[in-house]
């Protein structure tokens, strides 16, 4: 570091001198000259104010030890550390605006084409260092370096699809004192029964979902808007059990088994859980087994639904456990965490207003609006109709197909098909409760799904076709956007096929596609986008 600083002042204060000033004014060769000296004013900033505050950091921090443990986590240093990771930041977003405002065309290849990847490189870290800067600033307070922070742990079961994953069946209270784990209070959205009051939901989600998201705790998540479901979430908890909660945590079976596949494998060694399993069920749980025992076979072990999700909630407690368990792979952990999240699997939400503003600006708050949205987001969200556990045997893919309208106007469908999976005699062959014994109407081994599609602002749902046909649609808007829905029914073996047809598309940025995470592997669900090439209307 000492030495590239050397270096970058060196070019600094040659690049600033009187006679490469007047050399830029020069026809012709002067925007190159201007070019280099902003350039090296850029790299003299990085270096001086970005860099070296970031080793200081670096050399301070063991980044292992802010993974949770059984002894808890020592918060001081990244609470010390926040103010140089904002100092440095702040160098590479002034840097990285500096060079974004060169114009490259006519420059010498010398210098436009590392001015470019400059402007790459810049950017990325703009956006690493933004989001470390506001890691650090919350972080500490959210682990509990000040107090115990209580949050409520959502077990989300994708055996019966909910917009934002699965059912929350399965409730605990996470407590986080500083960085150490504890699992608490658990309870399950069945026992807390009616809220009476409904907890009141915006209008606009209440025409769209019904006043289900505040009734039913089951319900929270009909809404793809996971703030929205979280802070119903917590009403309802304290309502109901009287206990102050600080945010929530959702996960679902599949980040378990990420995390299992770091932790390795738990034993369900505890009376309480062999009491429940019998012979049926593995006495070892395992990133390759966890998911099938949890959404699958545990119905078939365990008869009575209250038992099924006390042996849900003592399950994710052996899992926590294991993440606090010194012995664990830290980074691979701390991989594995990420990937979840960034599958939609792990969510967050803050009842602080300052963390939920920065949570916000990140997709693990589960926002349907705001800074995580990309300008032209789509999505596709599921919320089963059956009343039962059958979405684990649905396999879906959902594709994008962009083009133009005879005006001009950007044109997006979003195609998603839909297959039932389960055996040709599930309904006799499956338990009733995972059939939904036909209780809302639905044949035994069939599933029906509510499949809901968003579009970007000012856009419009034109059509919707199922199985190539068009068909009437509910159409709504939430938070400006666009929303269609329609129902299907899939009887074992059979496929269909759901088109959304959106209009008047005016964002000219690459579309993006966001879905319900469910059993199946993302990149089996999200297809790649197809393109055709076209001039949007201005």
């Amino acid at each position: 570091m000492a030495t590239l600083k050397t270096h970058t002042t060196a070019a600094r204060n040659n690049a600033s001198d009187p006679l490469w000033t007047l050399a830029g004014t020069f026809p012709w060769v002067g925007g190159n000259f201007q070019a280099a000296r902003e350039i090296a004013i850029s790299a003299d900033d990085l270096a001086q104010l970005g860099a070296a505050p970031l080793i200081d950091v670096f050399q301070s921090l063991d980044w292992k030890s802010l993974a949770p443990s059984g002894e808890g986590v020592d918060l001081k240093p990244l609470k010390t550390a926040q103010p140089r990771i904002s100092s440095a930041a702040q160098a590479v977003s002034q840097s990285s605006d500096r060079l974004n405002k060169i114009n490259a065309d006519g420059l010498f290849p010398q210098i436009a084409d590392p001015l470019l990847h400059a402007r790459e490189q810049l950017e990325s870290l703009r956006s690493s260092l933004n989001a470390a800067n506001d890691v650090a600033s919350v972080a500490p307070d959210m682990m509990g370096a000040d107090g115990p922070r209580r949050y409520l742990l959502l077990i989300q079961n994708n055996a019966e699809a909910r917009a934002t994953g699965g059912i929350p069946g399965a409730l605990a209270v996470l407590t986080v004192d500083k960085g150490k784990l504890s699992l608490s209070e658990q309870n399950t959205a069945g026992a807390l029964g009616v809220m009476s009051p409904v907890v009141p939901v915006e209008d606009e989600q209440r025409q769209l979902y019904s006043t289900r998201i505040g009734k039913y705790m089951q319900d929270v998540n009909l809404t793809p808007d996971f703030p929205t479901s979280a802070s119903t979430a917590v009403t309802m908890w304290e309502q109901k059990m009287g206990t102050h909660l600080d945010g929530v945590i959702s996960v679902d079976p599949v980040s378990l088994g990420y995390i299992l596949d770091a932790t390795g494998p738990i034993k369900l060694d505890d009376p309480e859980i062999q009491r429940l399993m019998g012979v049926a069920l593995p006495t070892e749980l395992n990133g390759k087994n966890v998911v099938k025992t949890l959404l699958s076979d545990v119905y078939r072990a365990i008869p009575e639904p209250a038992m099924q999700d006390i042996f849900f909630a003592s399950v994710a407690k052996k899992v926590f456990s294991a993440v606090s368990n010194d012995s664990s792979d830290r980074r691979r952990l701390i991989e594995r965490l990420t990937q979840a999240a960034s599958e939609g699997r792990i969510l967050l939400w803050s009842k602080s207003g300052k963390e939920q503003t920065v949570i916000w600006k990140y997709p693990v708050s589960g926002s349907i609006s705001g800074p995580s949205i990309s300008p032209a987001q789509f999505g596709a969200y599921f919320n089963d109709g059956t009343g039962a556990k059958m979405d684990f045997y649905v396999k879906r893919t959902a594709q994008l197909f962009a083009g133009c309208t005879a005006d001009g106007y950007a044109q997006v469908k979003v195609r998603i098909t839909s297959t039932n999976t389960a055996p040709k005699d599930a309904a006799t062959s499956l338990p009733s409760y995972v059939t939904g014994g036909g209780v809302f109407g639905v044949p035994e081994g069939s599933v029906q799904t509510n499949v809901v599609a968003y579009g970007p602002v000012q856009s419009n749902v034109e059509t919707v076709s199922v199985a190539g046909k068009k068909t009437g649609f509910a159409s709504n808007r939430h938070s400006g956007r666009p929303v269609g829905s329609v129902t299907i029914r899939l009887a074992p073996g059979q496929s269909s096929t759901v088109e959304f047809t959106f209009d008047k598309i005016v964002q000219h940025t690459q579309p993006k596609l966001s879905v319900t995470p469910s059993v199946q592997a993302l990149k089996d669900v999200v297809l790649d986008t197809i393109s055709t090439n076209c001039v949007p209307a201005p």
